[in-house]
């Protein structure tokens, strides 16, 4: 006997998506893994370590890195803070952004704990 799971389609009717949008946004240049900080309308804003070499003492040192990049309509309700995301870069969209969310990797639950106490 095969169980047929069902799928939920999501609407997407953002025309900047990289995926469904009808001016399908051309991805190149860069891509980030990074954690969300936060989550706005349209947006999100993420933070990633790097590691940096002091020439002088001749050791490596950690950096952070905080970018800005469209969310798609179609992962709007998928995404959290705290969860791990891939962003690839893109044409500039705005002033402040410009990459956009490409995929999610990992969950986290502290997403959900964040909203609770707000």
């Amino acid at each position: 006997m095969v169980v047929k799971k069902k799928v939920e389609k999501v609407e997407c009717n953002d025309r900047l998506c990289p995926k469904h949008g009808d001016k399908k946004l051309k991805l190149r240049g860069r891509i980030f893994e990074g954690e969300i900080l936060k989550k706005l309308p349209g947006r999100v804003t993420i933070q990633f370590e790097r590691m940096v070499k002091v020439p002088k003492y001749e050791r490596y040192e950690k950096r952070k890195t905080k970018l800005h990049a469209r969310l798609p309509d179609c992962m709007k309700n998928g995404v959290n803070v705290g969860d791990l995301i891939q962003i690839s870069e893109t044409r500039p969209i705005s002033k402040m952004i410009h990459f956009v969310v490409i995929s999610i990797i990992k969950s986290s639950k502290m997403g959900e704990k964040l909203k609770w106490r707000q």
